[in-house]
Formats: C-alpha cells, structure tokens, sequence
C-alpha cells in the first residue's frame, strides 16, 4: 500500500523531529552560556551522582512500564499537564540546587513516562502488551548518541537498531515470567543501554541547571525543556510505529531515508 500525502507528511515532520532534537541549542539559549562548556565546568564527583540519580530514575521507569501503564483507549495526548507537572517539579529542583537531583530526576522522569505513554496510546500504540510499554521506555534513549552509532545511518535508525535485540528479549522475557526477575540479564542490560545514553541528556540538564542563580523559575524552564524533548521524540517514535504498523518496517525505513 503506497502511503498517503498525508502520511507522507507526518514521516517528514517524525524524521525533522528525530533527527534534529534541539535540545542543547535551547538550554544555551534559556542560560546564555554554550551546554558544551558548562558540561566541561561541571566537577568530576557529580558525574558519579547524575550516573546514580540516571540510573535510579531508569529503574522506577522500568517499573512503572511494566507494572502501572495501561491501555485506556485512543485520545489526544495531554502533554500541556505533563509539562506543568514537570515545571513545577523542576521548580522544587532549582529552589535547592543540584544536591536535589537524586530526588527531583525520579520524578521527572515518572511524569515524562506518563507523558510518553499518553503519547503512545494517542498513537495507537497497544500498551497492554509488553513490547508496547518497553518501547515508551525506550524513548529515553532517543535523545542522547553513543560512540557505537553508526555514522552513515540515520541516529534515529542506528539508536533503534542498537536497543532492538535488548527491547524485544526483554519484552518476550516480562511476558513469559512477568517481573519476578528483574535482575535476569535480559533486563538488566537493557536498562544498562538506555541508563547509558539518557544519562548524555541528563548531564545536559544538570550543565544548565549549575548556572549560578538558576532558581525555582530556571529550574522550571529547565524542566519544562527537558519533557519538551521528550515529548517530541516519543511523538516522531510513534509516529513511525503506527506508520509501519499500516506499511512495513522496511518501505518505512527506506523512505524515511530518501526524504
């Protein structure tokens, strides 16, 4: 079946979305200063607590999916009352510092979830099966590269080719014996390769965030940036599922690379 217009006009808006994030450019412009810079002012200990706080924002994510989200029926998203969700939380956040990172990211990071899962379902995606919630999580990887990407491939493609094996045999794991295992392999190193590249995004945040006198607003606007992103990179993601769902993986893939 050929694609529609239509159709056709969604995969181009899902691929300038997914390969051109922005994120860093907006954070510079909200705090003046280069992210690349501030990553490079940012001291070495607090690599060790954002790893941390990642790591332990992923976990609760990981629950989250696999035990609470549910399938409620197709209707438009509510990114509008995540977003405040996630400014007010971010607001707490910037009254008192980057000390409040091991608390204020886990619940960030829940209320993006929700935001991606509504997304999802928005798009016909089927949350009650296990592929379907992991792919929500898998979102959080979209928005940071690894040195393992292949260059010559689109970073979306290349980021889904990388997390595709840990994502389906972490799905057909969960749905054969459910959560009684969480320390199996299979999950592990899936939470290990998503950890490992929602951490480059996080760093970004932190770098922002450590400007002198950011405060409760900055903290908020910070925050707010941060679902932003992630709001549009679940939106590209689900996109291109519901597209291939009607047309195929590989006419999907193959005409996301000629536009």
């Amino acid at each position: 079946m050929t694609l529609s217009t239509s159709e056709i006009e969604e995969l181009r808006a899902a691929k300038q979305i997914l390969e051109n994030p922005g994120l860093v450019a907006r954070l510079s412009h909200l705090v003046g200063s280069p992210i690349e810079v501030l990553l490079k002012k940012l001291p070495g200990p607090l690599h060790s607590t954002i790893n941390s706080a990642v790591r332990k924002s992923v976990d609760t994510a990981f629950d989250i999916a696999l035990k609470t989200m549910g399938q409620d029926g197709r209707h438009p998203s509510s990114d509008l009352r995540h977003k405040i969700a996630a400014g007010a939380t971010g607001a707490l956040g910037g009254l008192f510092g980057l000390p409040a990172l091991a608390i204020e990211l886990p619940v960030s990071t829940t209320i993006m979830l929700r935001s991606i899962a509504d997304i999802a379902r928005s798009e016909g995606e089927d949350l009650r099966h296990p592929d379907g919630r992991l792919q929500c999580l898998q979102v959080l990887a979209l928005g940071g590269t690894s040195p393992e990407d292949d260059a010559a491939e689109s970073t979306y493609f290349a980021t889904r080719a990388a997390l595709a094996k840990a994502v389906s045999e972490a799905a057909e794991f969960v749905a054969k014996k459910g959560l009684v295992q969480k320390g199996a392999p299979v999950i592990v190193r899936l939470i290990t390769l998503i950890t490992s590249r929602f951490s480059i995004v996080v760093s970004e945040k932190v770098a922002a965030q450590a400007v002198p006198l950011v405060g409760a607003f900055g903290g908020a606007a910070i925050n707010t940036l941060f679902i932003n992103h992630f709001q549009e990179m679940g939106r590209g993601h689900f996109i291109i599922r519901r597209l291939e769902r009607v047309h195929g993986q590989e006419e999907i893939r193959k005409l996301y690379g000629e536009l």
